[in-house]
């Protein structure tokens, strides 16, 4: 029986993680959920349908209305904030711990997770782009195991099954392109925000998706490849493939090249990472039919166009504190062109800005990372505040 944890419940990796474990009653337990507070009502359906014995919300008030909701049902424990989610994350009932919540608040329970030595199925790339050494050496002092819930990643993984890191010439690391892969730079200078969230091939939620757009998604791809798979930077080259098919692939020393093809839907990687290391079927799984995917085509990506693959591309070379602050000033820059208040090529604009004030060290402690991310939206938010004067 795997008894899982799913952070970030409500969301697009953990509803599907949820649909899979409908899919297999018979193998899965759900002991924990967590989940923030904009969809409390789909919080409560969840803790119905699979009874979890606690559910963490991010604070005191979102637990009230929860409780509301659920009326005279039976509850759960219900615990709050940070500390709630590092409890999601530890569990002692769970063996399998689905990280999905969005951004750098996945780091602390992802740590949390690597402690009580889980199996981590690893939807959430920032924690790895702004703490990965550590939490990978956390990892291994804990005996905890990281499987890849990314697309590209879970590929990467599968492609590597049997070799080892010296076998490996680079990594090919696919992305659709995103909605502006054949715009000219002077029509992404007037991209709209509805624009960004077109995404051809994906349903994502709209982080994520204006992290395609701007392909910063694919930037911290590469860093989140070299702490998971303990290669250079140097190793991972971005590859644009329209179709989404090919979701990454490993070229090796003598030449081969191999990887791993799929639909481009979710449910395949959570599927995978749940079941690791072994491989069952399941209805909730789309099947590939090569002949109706028709040509798959290769580019190389334009980095004039999308200057935030560029930055990430530098700083994914850095062992600093350089990408974690990479990663918040970008979280606060794209929060800030969902709510109109920048342009989408200014995303990147601004981005450069907080990275050229920053002054890098050598973290040695989950703590410095932390205060690299607070300092980094503090200074974002401070050039969003000049803007507004």
């Amino acid at each position: 029986m795997k008894r899982i944890s799913v952070l970030g419940s409500t969301g697009s990796i953990g509803t599907q993680t949820l649909d899979i474990a409908e899919s297999h009653r018979d193998e899965f337990t759900v002991v924990a959920l967590a989940a923030g507070k904009s969809k409390l009502g789909l919080l409560a359906e969840q803790i119905a349908q699979f009874s979890p014995k606690l559910v963490a919300v991010p604070d005191a008030v979102a637990a009230s209305e929860l409780k509301q909701i659920l009326g005279g049902a039976k509850s759960p424990q219900i615990v709050c904030g940070t500390a709630g989610l590092e409890e999601a994350a530890s569990h002692p009932d769970a063996n399998t711990v689905v990280s999905g919540v969005v951004g750098a608040m996945g780091i602390l329970p992802t740590a949390a997770a690597a402690r009580a030595g889980k199996t981590i199925a690893l939807a959430n790339k920032e924690t790895l782009v702004a703490a990965g050494a550590l939490i990978v050496r956390l990892c291994k002092d804990h005996g905890a195991t990281l499987v890849p819930v990314d697309s590209e990643h879970s590929a990467i993984f599968q492609s590597l099954s049997g070799y080892q890191t010296d076998d490996i010439k680079q990594v090919l690391l696919t992305g659709s392109g995103g909605p502006f892969r054949t715009w000219t730079k002077e029509q992404l200078q007037h991209a709209t925000v509805e624009d960004a969230l077109k995404h051809p091939n994906w349903s994502m939620g709209p982080k994520i998706t204006i992290d395609s757009a701007t392909l910063m998604n694919k930037g911290l791809e590469i860093i989140e490849a070299r702490w998971l798979f303990d290669i250079g930077a140097e190793q991972i080259k971005v590859v644009i493939h329209p179709q989404s098919i090919l979701h990454s692939a490993v070229e090796f020393v003598d030449g081969s090249i191999v990887g791993q093809l799929g639909v481009p839907d979710m449910h395949l990687p959570i599927h995978f990472a749940l079941y690791w290391p072994q491989r069952r079927p399941s209805k909730a799984v789309p099947l590939l039919d090569l002949v109706a995917a028709g040509t798959l085509t290769f580019e190389a990506p334009d980095f004039d166009r999308f200057p935030c693959l560029r930055l990430a591309a530098l700083v994914a070379a850095k062992d600093d504190t350089t990408p974690a602050v990479l990663n918040a000033a970008n979280e606060i820059f794209v929060e800030a062109f969902l709510k109109r208040r920048i342009r989408f090529l200014e995303i990147s604009e601004y981005i450069q800005r907080v990275l050229d004030l920053h002054q890098p060290m050598t973290p040695i402690s989950l703590e410095d990372i932390l205060e690299a991310d607070r300092w980094a939206r503090e200074a974002a938010n401070e050039l969003l505040g000049a803007i507004a004067r």
